[in-house]
């Protein structure tokens, strides 16, 4: 399921136009991504947990030269479903 579906299954469980249904999927995205993008965790009940978890730097190396590389720091998205959410499948 992509954006437009979600926004259109919304619209027609809530009796939304499907300009309104995107426009909420959008703001509730929107307002994720900005809640990780300052740090914050987005715990959502019944369904998981997003936060931003750090990795750091570390060597790698090159499968096809053999070359070690540092690869740098970075951040990544984690999400950890609920137990709710895990006993449904």
């Amino acid at each position: 399921m992509n954006k437009v579906q979600l926004a259109e299954k919304i619209a027609e469980k809530e009796n939304f136009t499907k300009k309104a249904a995107l426009e909420l999927v959008d703001i509730v995205l929107d307002q994720i991504t900005e809640a990780l993008l300052a740090g914050e965790p987005v715990k959502l009940s019944g369904f998981g947990n997003f936060s931003v978890k750090e990795k750091p730097a570390r060597l790698a190396k090159n499968p096809i030269t053999k070359a070690t590389v540092k690869v740098p720091a970075s951040k990544k998205v984690s999400f950890k479903p609920s137990e709710l959410f895990k006993e449904k499948f």
